[in-house]
């Protein structure tokens, strides 16, 4: 299954890209299920994320390698694959795109596919993750919004 959310915001796409950090990473996650960071090397090739995930009962790892990152004219582009990934999920392929639009707003992409173990499955997920990845969208504008200032005038 493939999904692709963009999401629109007020700020230069290499000013976004640089904060794409371990804090960005929490303050994406959902609310279900806890998410525990166990390691973030970054957004380049060879980086490695590995994350627990807490599903009341039990754990979960989630693992994921940087297999490419790279730099495009006005865009900035790293993909991770799963390398250990909860029961649910067979394979998971993450596109992100960080793309400065003509009107010096930036596009951040994510582009992902997955498969479970079954194909029922498949379609069973994909509401759960469209909602998870849409969870983003109202973090990344507030985050990554270009603060307007206003001058003061003192009267002598």
């Amino acid at each position: 299954m493939k999904i692709c959310i963009a999401t629109i915001v007020e700020q230069n796409y290499k000013i976004v890209f640089e904060g794409f950090t371990r804090e960005l990473f929490l303050a994406l996650a959902p609310p279900f299920p806890p998410v525990n960071l166990l390691r973030f090397d970054g957004c380049k090739k060879g980086d490695i994320v590995e994350l627990e995930l807490n599903m009341i009962l039990f754990k979960q790892r989630w693992d994921a390698l940087i297999i490419e990152s790279g730099e495009r004219d006005n865009e900035v582009f790293f993909t991770d694959i799963g390398t250990k990934l909860p029961f649910f999920l067979k394979t998971w392929k993450h596109f992100h795109r960080i793309v400065q639009n003509s009107d010096q707003t930036t596009s951040i992409v994510d582009d992902f596919e997955y498969t479970t173990p079954f194909l029922v499955l498949d379609y069973l997920m994909y509401p759960v993750l469209y909602a998870q990845f849409a969870w983003r969208k109202p973090i990344y504008r507030r985050l990554f919004r270009v603060l307007k200032t206003t001058e003061k005038f003192l009267r002598s």
